[in-house]
């Protein structure tokens, strides 16, 4: 890791920004990053068609933004190159909802009837849940579970420790759990 305390990062332009972050830099690339977040939403939503799932798609192309910033040219400014990727990550978020394995099922007659709404209302109550929570608790337990990434996985993509991915995740999943009790009361 390089040294980030003689730089500054509050005067420097683009270009040093991503150098240093392509150098290590968390934050330089949470700065660049956080130049671009409006526009790669708004690109996200425009896509995806309703904000939680810009949201989710937002996540990804940050994830695949950092693990994609070494090879990263300047060819266009990085916000443009991010919401490239927030484009593709908002597409295969709606690829995804539309290839719901569930949509083509034939609606079953008797008693797997009752077992697939109870499934269905499972999965939409959790999902309920996740979107109550606070963005960095959804976002660490949906790496971890959806994702299936490790904590030092998580830790690295999100520039934290990894004491607290599992905080938040241990946090989150006993937030989420809280809620689907009340729900369900």
């Amino acid at each position: 890791m390089t040294q980030t305390r003689s730089r500054n990062h509050g005067v420097a332009t683009e270009q040093q920004l991503v150098a240093w972050a392509q150098d290590g830099d968390d934050r330089a690339f949470a700065l660049l990053v956080e130049r671009s977040r409006r526009r790669l939403f708004s690109v996200c939503v425009r896509i995806t068609g309703d904000e939680h799932s810009a949201h989710d798609a937002a996540q990804n192309a940050l994830l695949d933004a950092w693990r994609a910033l070494p090879r990263f040219e300047g060819r266009a400014s990085f916000s443009t190159w991010l919401c490239q990727i927030g484009s593709r990550a908002a597409l295969a978020v709606v690829a995804k909802r539309r290839a719901d394995p569930m949509a083509d099922v034939p609606e079953p007659d008797g008693p797997f009837r009752a077992d697939l709404e109870d499934s269905v209302s499972a999965v939409s109550a959790v999902r309920w849940a996740l979107a109550k929570l606070p963005p960095d608790f959804r976002t660490a337990l949906v790496l971890r579970e959806y994702a299936d990434m490790s904590y030092q996985e998580i830790a690295d993509a999100e520039g934290i420790r990894v004491e607290t991915v599992k905080t938040r995740i241990a946090r989150a999943r006993r937030a989420v759990a809280q809620l689907l009790e009340a729900a369900d009361a």
